[in-house]
Parts: C-alpha cells; structure tokens; sequence
C-alpha cells in the first residue's frame, strides 16, 4: 500500500508516493521537526516579551536602594546647594535616599565623565549646568559628549547672570563703563570663576555685540573672583545673581544689569541689557537632571514627574526666588530640546572669539 501526503495548498505539484515501509519512520521525522520548530517559536515569542516585562517591572518597582546624584563642584557652591535642597525633597517622595557625591574638577569634567560612564539603571543622576553646554565647544579634549552620553530629565532651575563693578568704578550704566572702556583701551578688567566658564562666555558676547575691549582675568571659582572685585583688584566681571546678590543688595557692588528678558523682583532697580541698550543679550547659569545614556525610559518619565512635583513646593520655590532663581520642571523632550539650544549658542560664541581650554 502507498500512502500519499497531500499540501493544503491545490496549487502546489503532487508529492512522491512514500511506501509503506518507510511511513513509520518519515511521520517520525515529520514530528520530532515540527516539534522543534513550534519549541522554537515558543522560546522566541517569550524571549521578545522579556524586555518589555523586565522594563515594566523596573520601573514599577524602582528605586528599591540608594540614588547616587553627582554634582560636579566642591560642597557650599550654588549647584551643591541646588542639588542638597531637590534631593532632600525628591527622597521624601521615591522612598530611598538621595547622596549626594561632589566630584570638583577640571571645570566640571571630572563628575560628568564618571556621570557619564555609570551603570545607565536610574540609580546614578548628574546635576547637570550650563558647563555641559559650554565646554564640549571651548576644551581641546573633553572625556564625554553632552549628547551622545547623556539622557535628559527636566531643568531644575535658572539664575540669569549679572553684570557688576566694583562701587568706585566711574560708570553707573552699561552704556557708561562702554564708554570709559573705549576711551582707556586695555584697562577694563574682568573677572570670571575660570577660563571658558559662563561669566568668561558672557564678557566675550559683551566684546562681540560692543566692540569693547577688556582685559580678562581667571580665577579658581566664583567665590575669589567676587572676593576681587569687592577690594577692586579687578573693576567687575559677569556674577550669576544667585552668588551676587547678597553683595549688591549690601551695596558693595554696583550691578549694571540683568542678562534676562525681565527684571528680577529681587532688583526691580536694575535693567536688563536690551534696556541697557544690548538686544538679546541673555546669559544665564542653570541646573538639570541628567542620567547616563540608555537609562530605561520609564524610570526617566518617573524622575522627571517627580522631580516637577519637588519644584513645585512651595519650599522650593521660595527657596529659589531668594536667590534670584526660577524653578524649571519641564519635559525630558524639552530639557533636552533646551540644551541642545544652549550649546548651539555658546558654540557660536566661542568661535567668533576663539576661545579654546587646553
């Protein structure tokens, strides 16, 4: 007897007929194949769901330990401070505590490199500045790229910068220290807590936009280049109003104005620089929650609802106006969106005035 095996398929040619003799083992064959096949299928289709349940579970279930936030500057500085006030709220609200590690060095470089080489699981966070904008366009050699090696959580506040002088400078106005400046070429001092830092970056857009020459002298942190200016060993130099702001509301220096589209409510007295007489003139220091480059979206989208809950507080809040700051709390799109905006700018900038870090 012959045995034929017919294709579901009417299109298809007509099969060999298989003789009896050999129809135990070929249906033995056909078997064990098809049962190889369908344990393969099966082992794929659980294998594909792996990653989509083990995300979901992450993220339901994170933080269950400590998160390590980095900040790249030495404890007291306004970062530091910035990163102590949200983590001691956000721990409140994710359950683990927030440490804080202070990593200072070569212009924040050092903690964003570590940042940026961590374990992207949610459980390393940079508190990032507007340092991770400006030196990727003004270091030789930089052990990170913004974009490439980070993701992006939300913007935790803004500080615009500040022009200021010492109170004996012969200028009460912008447009008057331009003025002296041009008329005593090469006196104009200023300045600034390091070499391609943002107050550095704001006196090269003043060159650029002015024509105004000045002589640009770097210190090691914001803290001896304002000590500078208040004794006059230099004549002024660009502050971010969070650091500033206690001297001039003393009176020991004089601000000029506000590198802001508005004025602060902390110095209605003071214009900004498009009053001033300089259009589109804003320069401003910020914090942002940054995370190493393939953290899980999830846990982004949870840090960053919670993190905008935190600024929200009115503690916070509160906290921030009294040092001339505002709250952010946007989108991790928008953060990022933000960010690729501010390296663009200060990109620009330090080209046209070939400022570069060895």
């Amino acid at each position: 007897m012959q045995v034929m095996l017919c294709s579901h398929n009417n299109q298809s040619a007509p099969r060999e007929p298989i003789p009896s003799s050999n129809l135990e083992t070929y249906m033995s064959q056909f078997l064990k194949k098809s049962s190889r096949t369908l344990a393969a299928a099966a082992i794929a289709a659980a294998t594909s769901m792996i990653p989509l349940s083990a995300s979901a579970q992450s993220a339901d279930s994170y933080p269950d330990k400590p998160i390590r936030m980095i900040v790249a500057y030495s404890p007291g500085g306004a970062t530091d401070i910035v990163g102590r006030l949200i983590g001691s709220k956000l721990q409140d609200r994710l359950g683990q505590p927030i440490v804080i590690d202070n990593k200072p060095g070569g212009g924040s470089n050092i903690g964003t490199a570590e940042a940026a080489r961590a374990k992207p699981d949610g459980y390393t966070m940079l508190l990032g500045t507007i340092a991770q904008a400006i030196n990727p366009a003004v270091y030789s050699t930089i052990p990170y790229q913004t974009l490439e090696d980070f993701d992006f959580v939300t913007l935790t506040m803004t500080s615009p910068s500040i022009l200021v002088v010492n109170k004996d400078v012969p200028a009460n106005t912008v447009g008057e220290l331009i003025e002296w400046a041009k008329a005593n070429p090469g006196k104009l001092t200023l300045a600034s807590s390091g070499a391609g830092g943002s107050p550095h970056m704001a006196a090269e857009l003043l060159k650029l936009r002015t024509g105004v020459d000045y002589l640009h002298v770097p210190y090691k942190g914001a803290s001896p280049a304002m000590n500078d200016v208040l004794s006059g060993v230099v004549m002024g130099g660009f502050k971010t109003a969070t650091a500033a702001l206690p001297q001039i509301q003393a009176g020991s220096v004089k601000a000029l104005a506000v590198a802001a589209p508005n004025r602060l409510k902390n110095l209605p007295d003071v214009p900004t620089m498009a009053e001033a007489g300089i259009a589109d003139f804003n320069v401003a220091s910020w914090n942002g929650i940054m995370v190493p480059k393939g953290t899980p979206q999830a846990i982004i989208d949870k840090l960053a609802a919670e993190t905008a809950a935190v600024l929200q507080d009115p503690e916070v809040i509160a906290q921030f106006e009294k040092r001339a700051a505002e709250a952010g709390g946007n989108s991790p799109a928008e953060f990022k969106a933000f960010v690729e905006k501010e390296m663009a700018t200060w990109k620009e900038v330090a080209d046209a005035a070939n400022v570069r870090v060895n």
